[in-house]
């Protein structure tokens, strides 16, 4: 008999046809009131869960009690209480690697707008006040040869470091829970202090997780800490930042300006100051959002939830505990 899945997000052709054929299957294309509804009716029956962007806390999964196994189309894992699925031995897989590349081409383009004032002075052209050759005070900054700070070297800081390094000639500093020797020896890359980070780099880039560890990290201390040349980036998560501190250190042109993929609260409203200030460049969280990724994420995601389904262990399993729990059981 097949299991039941519920799934929260659309999916190719081809990946619904393989989900038809290997589970009975409730989608929800729209997770508004009424998708939200149809959800807490089909999550009873529900033996897997597959989607992204939802936050999937206890009082949601408590309406499921059959639930194996739950795989996010995502390589975050912060919509997910790991904790209580792993007591309950639910299997959580998420999809990372396939998006790496394409998150940090995302970082280095903010990178890139941000010092050069693309979308400032693509503005500038667009609404006919580009009269004569720019002067001085439209002038941006170099990239090549500049400090790059990285906040988070797992895989996609490493990808970060290898754009700055290997394409732009950029001295590349990090900081992480430990020095890593083979980043070291690959990029030529230095460990800092976070302290240390924040004074030297020319671009301070966050791509760290999301966790208790790190909501908040970047805070009106640190703003303080940076040079005012420095640029800013987040294509992490927007709750390691203090947005309130942020926008202040801009504002008071503590820092040069920031390149932001993400934000405390998503959307952006848009009444938040950031948008009223010009040397800021905000993309409304593109990290990953490309056709072939976003489809690679999906496949992943369906191998690693058929894979839990069918008693196998997935590819991405985030938290192993529950496995091995599973496995002592059977």
């Amino acid at each position: 008999m097949k299991k039941h899945l519920v799934l929260y997000k659309k999916l190719s052709p081809e990946l619904m046809t393989r989900l038809h054929e290997h589970t009975d299957l409730t989608l929800i294309e729209d997770l508004g009131p009424a998708g939200l509804k149809t959800l807490r009716q089909a999550l009873p029956k529900a033996q897997g869960l597959l989607g992204a962007s939802l936050r999937l806390d206890a009082e949601l999964l408590d309406l499921a009690p059959r639930l194996e196994a739950v795989a996010s189309v995502s390589v975050g894992v912060d919509n997910y209480d790991i904790d209580y699925l792993t007591r309950r031995g639910i299997l959580l897989s998420n999809t990372p690697d396939v998006l790496t590349e394409t998150t940090a081409d995302t970082g280095f383009a903010l990178i890139l707008a941000t010092a050069r004032r693309v979308v400032e002075l693509a503005n500038m052209v667009r609404a006919g006040q580009w009269h004569r050759n720019i002067g001085p005070l439209h002038f941006g900054s170099d990239v090549h040869g500049k400090t790059l700070g990285i906040i988070g070297m797992g895989r996609i800081g490493e990808a970060l470091a290898q754009r700055g390094h290997a394409g732009f000639g950029m001295p590349v500093i990090y900081h992480s829970n430990s020095p890593k020797p083979a980043v070291e020896q690959r990029f030529n890359a230095r460990y800092r202090s976070l302290e240390q980070l924040l004074q030297e780099a020319d671009f301070i880039c966050l791509t760290l997780p999301l966790t208790a560890q790190t909501q908040g990290l970047i805070g009106p201390r640190e703003f303080a800490l940076m040079r005012p040349q420095s640029i800013f980036i987040n294509i992490s998560r927007g709750k390691v930042v203090d947005e309130a501190a942020l926008i202040q250190a801009l504002q008071q042109q503590r820092i040069r300006a920031a390149g932001l993929d993400v934000f405390e609260r998503e959307p952006l409203d848009h009444h938040s100051p950031l948008l009223q200030l010009p040397n800021v460049v905000a993309t409304p969280h593109i990290g990953s959002a490309t056709h072939e990724t976003r489809e690679a994420m999906a496949r992943c995601a369906v191998d690693n939830l058929l894979a839990a389904l069918a008693g196998e262990r997935p590819a991405n399993l985030v938290n192993e505990e529950a496995w091995q729990s599973r496995r002592a059981r059977a």
